[in-house]
């Protein structure tokens, strides 16, 4: 596989620069949106601030419930995963251009969350409940540490080219994408999937769980460790035995002893 990427037509022509900005724009707007869904995101999950969370909203027989939660996690599911595919990506650039294509997942795994959000069915039984004062604040502040450390994993690698700015930044400044490259930061020497670890820990540690929280933390978890999968496989596949000797090596979400090639 090679390591050099093609490089984008620079044109000084005014058309190029028109469409060169008007990428940087859409990419600049998608990252924006994502931004504000990911933060009412986690007062959707934890119950904080927003006016709808996963607990209220509209409401439902449980079984007409479950099935439509169940329907919107799978939107969101197989939307993460069909789109993440480099088979997919090959025909998709045939449709819109390279330098637009991460950030168009970006944007379409966004109406997906909202989606989520907008749509949810709450299920309000209760399965746990920590009442004690200093308990309950423990266990907000690991499901708080678990969405920092899914966003301190995003700035560990590359944040802007995994949310898609670095790419339409290059194209503007007629410059090749940025090059493939595998790195092993801190938290990746730790565990292989940091990001997912993070969103396992908000989405488990609940001072009160409720019925739909469950589902959700449930469905969450069986579609990561899926995820998982497929993404090593393409991992595999870009990096060979690089990344073959890194997965003998670092555990893939729980945090163990470094074992030893």
């Amino acid at each position: 596989m090679s390591t050099t990427a093609p490089r984008y037509r620079a044109v000084d022509a005014a058309p190029h620069r028109r469409s060169a900005s008007a990428m940087t724009v859409y990419g600049s707007l998608v990252y924006l949106l994502f931004l504000a869904t990911l933060l009412y995101s986690i007062g959707w999950v934890e119950g904080l601030v927003v006016p709808r969370t996963i607990d209220s909203g509209h409401e439902a027989s449980t079984a007409v419930a479950i099935v439509i939660d169940l329907a919107l996690l799978s939107v969101f599911a197989v939307q993460h995963s069909v789109m993440a595919r480099p088979a997919f990506k090959r025909r998709w650039t045939r449709v819109i251009p390279p330098p637009m294509e991460r950030s168009t997942y970006v944007l379409c795994a966004t109406a997906a969350l909202a989606l989520v959000m907008w749509q949810w069915r709450p299920l309000t039984g209760i399965v746990w409940e920590v009442d004690a004062t200093p308990a309950r604040i423990a266990i907000y502040t690991l499901s708080l540490a678990g969405w920092a450390l899914a966003l301190i994993a995003t700035l560990a690698i590359d944040h802007l080219d995994l949310f898609g700015l670095r790419q339409v930044f290059r194209y503007r400044a007629g410059k090749s994408p940025s090059p493939i490259d595998f790195r092993t930061p801190t938290l990746y020497r730790m565990v292989r999937h940091p990001l997912y670890l993070g969103f396992l820990i908000a989405f488990w540690a609940a001072p009160t769980m409720t019925d739909g929280r469950l589902l959700f933390a449930a469905v969450v978890t069986g579609y990561v460790l899926v995820a998982v999968r497929f993404e090593e496989h393409d991992l595999v596949t870009a990096f060979g035995d690089r990344y073959r000797q890194y997965r003998r090596q670092v555990p893939m979400l729980v945090p163990h002893p470094r074992r030893r090639s």
